[in-house]
């Protein structure tokens, strides 16, 4: 596939037409590659996008704002919707398929069918977002259902995100490959993310500490110390001393299961999750480690 800007990506609509363009096209000998999205694009879903375009000869991209990952107090209905923006974005690829359902397509009446998700489900964003993976396990599936890919791309920011739909579609059988592609970061190291158009100058500045408190416990497991339990309290310090109150979570965990660890050995992915001003943020990395002799 390749790239070639300014050609209009082809915008769908149907579900049913989406998916018959999909089959039609492997039976075809075509390989696609599929990226799920929420719209209000940016250069980290684009790194998706691309890889994608890199490896199949055609990328779908969904955008789908799904109000079922959303709680009741969360911001769905101000969540950007920035579809001609985003399909100028995809202009520079070349073939680009969009598929952009109405809700009411993805959730019909009387639809009351829901994916329970695994069992990484249940800490951290599970904890504190009861609903929220039920309703990415749900979406998901129905959509890896209408764009039968033979790949999907993930990013890994929203890395227990990742660990849910990877089991998933071991658990269900599910034929589509799933790639988690590194998280790509703006110059100052804030992880990319569509809800960092919220913030003010001021928050901005704040939420720069989360990349930070990373790094900080990056260098000291690299260094050597293993006490899992003080490096998240340096973390948490850390944004504390930049103003940042409403941290959910700040941990090294198992990559795996996504069990806290009070000793850090092996390999670790560190995880955060902090609310600047009204916007939450998530941000993570894994270290892999030489284990101590």
């Amino acid at each position: 596939m390749s790239n070639s800007p300014l050609t209009t990506p082809e915008l769908i609509h149907s579900p049913k037409e989406m998916r018959a363009k999909v089959l039609a096209a492997q039976k075809s000998g075509l390989t696609v590659g599929f990226v799920p999205t929420m719209g209000a694009l940016h250069e980290g879903h684009l790194s998706l996008v691309g890889r994608a375009a890199a490896e199949c000869d055609v990328a779908v991209v969904s955008i789908f704002v799904n109000p079922t990952q959303f709680g009741p107090s969360e911001d769905f209905a101000k969540y950007p919707r920035t579809l001609p923006d985003d399909m100028k974005l995809l202009s520079r690829y070349n073939p680009v398929w969009v598929f952009a359902p109405e809700a009411a397509d993805m959730y019909p009446p009387g639809m009351s069918t829901v994916v329970q998700p695994p069992s990484v489900a249940l800490p951290l964003e599970g904890a504190s977002r009861p609903t929220h993976f039920a309703g990415v396990a749900t979406v998901v599936l129905k959509l890896l259902n209408l764009v039968p890919a033979d790949i999907a791309y993930f990013g890994q920011k929203d890395y227990q995100q990742a660990c849910v739909i990877r089991q998933m579609v071991i658990d269900l059988d599910v034929a589509t490959r799933i790639i988690v592609c590194p998280i790509v970061r703006d110059e100052d190291g804030l992880a990319m993310s569509s809800r960092n158009r919220y913030l003010s100058p001021e928050e901005r500045t704040a939420a720069l500490s989360i990349s930070r408190a990373l790094r900080v416990a990056t260098e000291r497991l690299e260094a050597g110390d293993r006490d899992a339990a003080s490096i998240a309290a340096g973390m948490r310090a850390e944004m504390n001393a930049a103003g940042i109150r409403e941290i959910d979570y700040a941990i090294l965990a198992d990559p795996q299961t996504l069990e806290t660890l009070q000793t850090a050995t092996d390999t670790v992915v560190i995880l955060i999750a902090a609310r600047v001003g009204q916007t939450r943020l998530i941000d993570n990395c894994v270290v892999s480690l030489t284990p101590t002799l």
